[in-house]
């Protein structure tokens, strides 16, 4: 098949894709209205695309610019003619002009570019639904504290010096606020999905989704909850389990994306320090043990909040800096106590301070991975005396059981994994 049927072949059936997702959603309105383009509608505009693209390199330069204001004139024309009518054609608009450059895409020899823009499109469109729901859920303080922290961070991360500031040059302001972006990001994420779930979730989900944006939050609301319904104890225990182990896994990603070399050293530990969670996880699982019906999540605060985001930055900066006097008064056993005393509160600070110092060279990515392991068994302990002081006896037995197994699998781990 000669090139230019082939593109033209390619840009159809990328258009045809696009409008085939904005037709079924217009047809799940309950009035039953469509929208002014489909299926046929978008593989034509995204032909046109593909035409124009061809003639106007090989054949009368200009034509790609005729084409694309014929087609806009046409999709302004349709937004007149349905301004009476329900919302939602600006969104077919703009993805009626992506189908058209996606054609063009496909000529100009960008043909993944071009699937990637009508992938994304079709996301889009078939996300709806679920975004506007999700929309709801917000509050008003969800969006100010989303437009607070996006708002200083776009103001200090350029105007801050990227350089080390302070005694012991432990200060990097560009840096430090940098991973505050980065813990309040991979905070915020778990946090949309505690949105998206609803306030009402299985124990399972409950537990996974609090383990990302708050295992300390997710162990004192289950712990209090066991006391009021203590029948649901080993339920409850199950979710405090798997958020301290997906604690362990959060903390990984951190350090990888920090520091590779750290990563590569860390995997095995905290492999190690999970297993006791997985196989607790497992046994409750295959003996039908957990709690199947739907139960109230606990309640997250957004991490995008500046109140949160300085209290990290403040955490992270003390930490860094007894890193940094650790290591230049070459005192290792001193690092292994900032750690212990760090996890007590928050393993991030420490996790990205260790990552921050082996990435730089100024401590043995060994020392820095052991010292990460300690954060978490020390963090690990904190969790397990919040249940054993605040839950009810059986939740106590359960997580005295298996958290006491991570913090020995944690303890084993760092001598023998050094």
């Amino acid at each position: 098949m000669p090139e230019p049927a082939q593109s033209l072949l390619i840009s159809a059936c990328l258009g045809a894709l696009i409008g085939l997702i904005r037709q079924w959603e217009a047809q799940q309105k309950s009035d039953g209205g469509g929208e002014f383009a489909g299926l046929r509608t978008f593989a034509i505009v995204s032909m046109l695309g593909a035409v124009g693209a061809h003639v106007t390199r090989d054949h009368a330069p200009g034509s790609f610019a005729v084409v694309l204001a014929i087609v806009g004139g046409l999709v302004a024309m349709a937004q007149v003619w349905r301004s009476g009518e329900a919302a939602g054609g600006y969104t077919t608009a703009g993805a009626a002009l992506l189908a058209f450059f996606s054609g063009a895409l496909v000529v100009w020899g960008e043909r993944q570019t071009a699937v990637l823009v009508a992938a994304l499109t079709m996301l889009l469109l078939g996300l709806k639904q679920p975004i506007h729901q999700w929309t709801r859920s917000f509050t008003a303080q969800d969006v100010r504290s989303t437009l607070q922290f996006a708002a200083i961070t776009g103001v200090i991360l350029p105007l801050v010096p990227n350089r080390d500031l302070g005694p012991f040059n432990a200060f990097n302001p560009w840096s430090l606020w940098l991973m505050v972006v980065l813990i309040s990001g991979l905070g915020f994420f778990g946090y949309i999905l505690v949105r998206l779930l609803g306030n009402r979730a299985g124990i399972t989900l409950s537990g996974l989704v609090g383990g990302l944006a708050s295992s300390t939050a997710t162990t004192l609301a289950f712990s209090r909850r066991s006391r009021e319904d203590p029948g649901e104890s080993a339920s409850y225990a199950l979710a405090i389990v798997l958020a301290c182990t997906v604690m362990l896994g959060r903390v990984l990603v951190i350090a990888m994306a920090i520091s590779p070399a750290i990563g590569a050293r860390l995997w095995l530990p905290l492999l190690v320090m999970s297993v006791p969670g997985l196989v607790f996880g497992i046994w409750m699982w295959a003996g039908g043990r957990q709690k199947s019906e739907p139960v109230e999540g606990p309640a997250m605060t957004n991490p995008l909040g500046l109140g949160t985001a300085v209290k990290f930055a403040l955490l992270y900066a003390a930490v860094k800096f007894l890193v940094k006097a650790a290591t230049s008064m070459e005192v290792t056993q001193g690092l292994y106590a900032v750690s212990a005393i760090a996890g007590l509160t928050d393993v991030d600070a420490i996790t990205i301070s260790m990552s921050d110092a082996a990435r730089d060279g100024s401590l043995a990515v060994s020392t820095a991975a052991t010292a990460v392991v300690v954060g978490c068994v020390s963090n690990t302990v904190v969790k397990a005396g919040m249940g054993a002081t605040l839950g009810s006896p059986v939740l106590r037995r359960f997580l005295i059981g298996v958290l006491g197994s991570t913090v020995v699998a944690g303890g084993v781990a760092a001598l023998f994994f050094r």
